[in-house]
């Protein structure tokens, strides 16, 4: 069974990232018409990406949404809000301060500003300024879930909190640095990549099915929106700040 669901898993990620090829493939020998690079590192990376995409959305079948939805349920069942929330914005922190995307886009961002001369050119600086905006974005995401937590328990539409935090980011725009603003504007879908959204969405689910009134499809979904929105705002803030 396990092979099978293997396979099954293999074949839809080829199928996933056939256009991908088919786009690269077509633009550089019909478009460009140059030969492709490195032919034998292509097919073999292409390889590992394939068994790669696979691995992981068969780890996140068989462990990460389970687990989330678990977790979720038993501490709606418990009835301690406290703790509830507590999960949930630790869940978001640590999430998001593993996410290989916010890693290297916050190493990225620190090359950058030191060459910009907003911070110092050595190591020490750019390390303390990556971990900053790690840690940043980390917390907006913790704080999300709390909110997102907040408002499948009490039962808010999704489109309230949704503008309010828009409004916010309008009103901060022109004050930030605009050395910050870009990247304020990325931290959203960088916070909200391969790690944090099975996690984020397994914890929706879970927690509106184990709520009585509450649908998994209308009220367990928009937890994402709150955790790609408030690392805008924080890293506009933090960018204002140092």
């Amino acid at each position: 069974m396990l092979n099978s669901r293997f396979i099954k898993y293999l074949l839809g990620s080829c199928r996933d990232l056939a256009p991908i090829f088919a786009v690269v493939l077509i633009f550089q020998l019909l478009i460009i018409k140059q030969p492709l690079p490195n032919l034998a590192d292509l097919i073999s990376g292409s390889l590992f990406l394939i068994i790669g995409l696979t691995l992981f959305v068969q780890g996140l079948e068989l462990s990460l949404f389970p687990l989330g939805e678990d977790i979720a349920y038993d501490f709606a069942r418990k009835g301690s809000l406290l703790w509830l929330l507590l999960f949930a914005f630790c869940l978001g922190f640590s999430a998001a301060i593993a996410e290989p995307a916010l890693i290297a886009a916050a190493q990225k961002a620190a090359d950058i500003a030191s060459q910009g001369n907003s911070i110092d050119a050595t190591e020490t600086a750019k390390a303390e300024y990556a971990l900053g905006l790690r840690v940043t974005v980390a917390l907006s995401v913790g704080v999300a879930l709390i909110f997102g937590v907040l408002r499948i328990i009490r039962g808010w539409p999704v489109y309230a909190p949704v503008f309010i935090g828009y409004l916010c980011v309008a009103l901060l725009t022109p004050f930030a640095p605009k050395e910050i603003v870009g990247i304020a504007y990325d931290a959203g879908g960088i916070a909200t990549s391969s790690i944090t959204v099975p996690l984020v969405t397994a914890l929706g689910v879970g927690l509106a099915t184990a709520i009585k009134g509450r649908n998994p499809l209308t009220d367990g979904f928009g937890l994402v929106v709150f955790a790609s929105l408030t690392p805008i705002i924080f890293v506009m803030a933090y960018g204002m700040a140092v």
